[in-house]
């Protein structure tokens, strides 16, 4: 069996860089005159200064909220589709409401890449347990099984007892869902005393694919592995058999930044997932996907060279209210910009008595009271509240994304 999906997936990491933003500036000069919400969101930039990380940097993110509001404006994509006008061949609507557009072409989506990592080959089964309701997953997951040359069994969401009938009857070598459904149906196959042995891999997304069900699966016999991947963007990232981080799919451009700007952070430390996707019929560009990961140093055992991902870490959506006025992490981010000594800031929340309470820590080499009251002026300035200020050293605070931290107990 072939070990990769294509010759893709093992090319030098420059040659990959390269061929990427030739294909990035390709697509912008393709859609700049079919899509005018991307030629917006560029705001006047050439095509072909975005000719690498640094310059790609520069532009502005585009965030769910903004994927809305544009399609409110402009139905039914936003301007954002640089398809043909008979296209695309489909539709999706996620919460939101946000509205996804869904083409024929081969492995649209790019899922086939994942799906081959995690065990699907050429004339497989594969029981498909995702949504063909409204949203894209259930025809995401399929299109990368026709491209991998697979069988598909539709099954959908729900029903675990018709599912389990049906999967003891086609015995299918490859499952796919979310992470517990898999579980939930195993479970009625035991209760049924149905064999469902025949299940000996599945690619899980959607949810987390907490370790002691990962454990719990292998315990049955059945290697799972998990895919990151949206409704707007398809495959962003998937694992392997060397169970070392995610590898980023060939499709996209992933840049991890501080949250509340977009300014990338170092290799290793922890921020937002921003996606760049170079799908000619749907080229979104910096789309903020809300989530936190950091990229893992090093290449995968498994011989594919791509970027790593260490997985999914939280959400970077740190938004709260302090004493009845919203403070966000771009707010954090506009204090750090004034004082360039601080490299680092980490806003702690928490109660004093019957009254909201905060303190800033700020990573920094400068110790001064001057220093300090410079900051104290900041947070009044930027945040319109009182708070304290702590100075530590820097690579101090945590490495986990935070950059507000509340800590009050809601019950």
């Amino acid at each position: 069996m072939a070990e990769f999906f294509d010759a893709l997936e093992t090319r030098e990491p420059e040659a990959r860089e390269a061929s990427q933003f030739d294909c990035l500036r390709a697509g912008l000069k393709r859609a700049g005159a079919a899509a005018p919400g991307l030629a917006a969101q560029l705001g006047g930039v050439e095509p072909d200064a975005v000719s690498d990380r640094a310059a790609l940097a520069r532009l502005p993110l585009l965030r769910k909220a903004d994927l809305g509001a544009l399609q409110k404006a402009s139905p039914p994509l936003g301007g954002l589709s640089a398809a043909a006008p008979s296209q695309p061949a489909h539709v999706f609507m996620s919460p939101g409401p946000i509205f996804e557009p869904g083409g024929l072409g081969h492995d649209w989506w790019r899922i086939g890449r994942a799906l081959h990592a995690a065990g699907l080959r050429r004339g497989m089964l594969m029981h498909n347990c995702f949504s063909y309701h409204l949203t894209p997953a259930g025809m995401m997951l399929e299109s990368g099984a026709r491209a991998v040359g697979a069988r598909i069994f539709p099954g959908g969401v729900g029903a675990t007892e018709a599912q389990v009938e049906a999967a003891a009857h086609l015995r299918p070598a490859f499952w796919t869902g979310t992470p517990d459904f898999l579980k939930a149906i195993l479970d009625k196959a035991d209760e049924l005393a149905r064999d469902l042995g025949s299940i000996r891999a599945a690619l899980v997304s959607g949810g987390a694919l907490f370790p002691a069900l990962r454990a719990g699966y292998a315990a049955r016999g059945v290697a799972v592995l998990q895919c990151y991947a949206t409704a707007d963007l398809g495959l962003i990232a998937y694992e392997s058999a060397a169970d070392q981080g995610m590898i980023v799919d060939e499709g996209v451009i992933v840049e991890i930044v501080r949250p509340g700007t977009g300014d990338p952070v170092p290799d290793g430390e922890v921020g937002e997932v921003v996606v760049t996707a170079l799908n000619p019929d749907y080229p979104l560009i910096r789309f903020a996907t809300g989530d936190l990961s950091a990229v893992l140093p090093g290449l995968s055992p498994c011989g594919r060279t791509g970027m790593r991902l260490k997985g999914w870490m939280g959400r970077a959506d740190q938004t709260t209210k302090i004493k009845g006025m919203f403070v966000r992490p771009e707010q954090v981010a506009q204090i750090l910009a004034r004082h360039p000594e601080a490299t680092r800031a980490r806003l702690t929340v928490t109660r004093d008595g019957d009254q909201d309470a905060f303190e800033v820590a700020f990573e920094t080499a400068t110790c001064s009271d001057a220093f300090v009251a410079a900051l104290e002026g900041s947070l009044r300035d930027v945040l319109k509240l009182k708070g304290a200020v702590k100075l530590t050293a820097p690579g101090a605070l945590p490495n986990d994304g935070k950059v507000i931290d509340d800590r009050r107990d809601y019950g």
